[in-house]
């Protein structure tokens, strides 16, 4: 049964490309199946012919699903994987999903809590607020009279994701193994990138960790507000929160309704996300009008609040702090020290000419400049120096493509609500004061005083190891050890290659013997006339020869 629904889950999947066209506007289908009989038998869908190839993979995305729509989501945030068209068409891409009915959350909820949801909550509203591809949201009220949402997983999402997966690394496979440029494609990959931010998002109680996370980091602050977690009714399938509420970000007409000052707003955007992004090491990732909503407190210094925290990001804090100094570098206009701090990085392999990546970065950076830096966007720019490195073997960073993403968001965001924002002077002193916060005198110092207490405690070990370095050095009791595969393999050809020397030694060897013996007509033995003695030793010689002959390493 279950084979059989995986075939027509994949015949549904088909057909849906087909009527699309996807076969025509997406090269990369074509080597999945051929699709000229499908073609021929399913009428194109309406209004295809006008639209993009982007937009026709978004359509079809929406038509198989939920769960497609949520992998048309995730592929939207690797710019680095899919050609700019068919991000820019897979950003559109709504969470307006048709509702599962309250009494199917009812029972998820009392399975997941192990009570019945009267006993828990005072009140649930089995109409939910929102539904989206991944889980769908319900009001209630707690016994202490307090406003709560309860967002609960969709029923059977978790077989339903691990059979589409299947289909997808399937057809994956098809393509790495047809397509002549998978490399370039990389199917595989797109997949496990799919699959890594989906099981994520199916762990509710970590979505929850990440909102109560982002709480604390802006915890006494208006201008980012979190909604509280409230753990005790939370779980691995749903997520008790707060109550909160706002107008809808692309609520503009509401907005101004409001008074809210929408110069003020464009600006705080751009900071919370340079403030996350390096103060804390920890983004919202996910930034659209179905997860942030603006508060109705202060119009005249409004603040934001989030909803979803399911695609969060965070960077290692080498390159947290190679990428401020890259925008810091970006701002100052000093190309030089952008190829550096790249190379320095290992993005970048280290054989690449410092000044050959100058002169590509000073290629991007130079027609921007020439334009009033309130038009120039930060994200562009940063995306076309992605593109300039791809062409020196930059190593792709998926935490750094995220950022990009996110930082295209916040950009596009802030533009739509003041479009005479300049983003480069509002950014600027926020990562010029983070700087100096974190990585300035007064950093470093905090720094020593957090690691002396450990320096103390070991400092009286220190004259000892000295003086055992010191007596092995002069004993010649040192040893180098390596490892690596390259040493291996070429210790490995050595000690070969000194066998073959040897046995070729002694093959050659043993002939000559034999053509003394054979030429002296060397007594003893003889076999069809060649001396018994002289027959093994050309035997043992050439049994040498084979022996040494060259046989590849694997």
């Amino acid at each position: 049964m279950t084979r059989f629904r995986a075939v027509l889950r994949l015949f549904r999947i088909l057909r849906v490309l087909v009527r699309h066209r996807l076969d025509e506007s997406i090269p990369a289908a074509r080597y999945v199946l051929p699709f000229a009989w499908l073609r021929a038998l399913l009428p194109r869908a309406a209004g295809s012919e006008a639209m993009s190839r982007g937009e026709r993979l978004r359509r079809a995305l929406e038509e198989l699903g939920p769960i497609f729509v949520k992998f048309g989501q995730i592929l939207s945030t690797r710019r680095d994987l899919l050609p700019a068209d068919v991000a820019d068409a897979l950003e559109l891409l709504q969470d307006r999903v048709a509702p599962f009915p309250g009494a199917e959350a009812r029972a998820l909820i009392e399975a997941e809590l192990g009570a019945p949801i009267m006993e828990l909550y005072a009140s649930f509203d089995e109409t939910p607020l929102a539904s989206a591809s991944i889980a769908q949201v319900h009001p209630a009220t707690l016994p202490d009279g307090r406003e709560v949402v309860v967002k609960v997983l969709r029923p059977g999402i978790h077989d339903r994701v691990a059979e589409d997966l299947a289909l997808l690394k399937a057809v994956a496979g098809i393509v790495n193994a047809r397509h002549p440029n998978a490399d370039k494609i990389r199917p595989l990959e797109v997949v496990a990138e799919i699959e890594r931010t989906l099981t994520l998002e199916l762990d509710l109680m970590r979505e929850a960790a990440n909102g109560s996370l982002l709480r604390r980091n802006w915890l006494g602050s208006h201008e980012l507000k979190v909604p509280e977690m409230l753990w005790p009714l939370t779980r691995s399938g749903i997520i008790t929160m707060e109550r909160v509420y706002g107008i809808p970000l692309n609520d503009l007409d509401a907005l101004r309704a409001a008074g809210v000052n929408f110069e003020r707003l464009a600006e705080r955007a751009v900071r919370l996300f340079y403030t996350q992004v390096f103060r804390d090491n920890f983004f919202h990732a996910d930034v659209h009008p179905g997860n942030i909503l603006i508060s109705r407190e202060q119009p005249e210094d409004p603040g934001f609040i989030a909803l979803d925290f399911g695609i969060m990001g965070t960077l290692p804090p080498a390159d947290q702090r190679y990428l401020a100094e890259n925008f810091t570098a970006l701002f100052n206009q000093d190309y030089r020290r952008i190829a550096e701090l790249h190379i320095e990085a290992g993005w970048m392999p280290a054989s690449i000419r410092l000044d050959d990546l100058e002169g590509a970065v000073r290629g991007v950076c130079e027609p921007y400049f020439t334009r009033p830096l309130s038009e120039v966007s930060l994200g562009e720019v940063v995306m076309k120096l992605f593109e300039v490195a791809h062409q020196y073997q930059l190593t792709i960073q998926p935490q750094l493509i995220l950022l990009q993403k996110t930082l295209l968001n916040i950009e596009g965001l802030a533009r739509t609500l003041w479009p005479k924002l300049d983003l480069w002077a509002v950014a600027k002193p926020v990562l010029a004061k983070i700087m100096a916060e974190k990585y300035g005198l007064n950093a470093a110092a905090r720094e020593v005083r957090t690691r002396l207490p450990g320096w103390i405690q070991n400092a009286p070990e220190l004259p000892r190891l000295v003086h055992e370095f010191l007596r092995q050095a002069v004993a010649g009791e040192h040893e180098l050890r390596m490892r690596s595969p390259d040493i291996e393999r070429l210790i490995s050809v050595t000690r070969q290659g000194q066998r073959q020397t040897a046995l070729a030694i002694l093959g050659s060897g043993l002939i000559i013997v034999a053509t003394i013996l054979y030429g002296l007509e060397a007594g003893g033995p003889k076999y069809a006339g060649i001396p018994l003695a002289a027959g093994i030793a050309a035997l043992g010689g050439l049994w040498a020869f084979l022996a040494a002959w060259p046989r590849r390493v694997g």
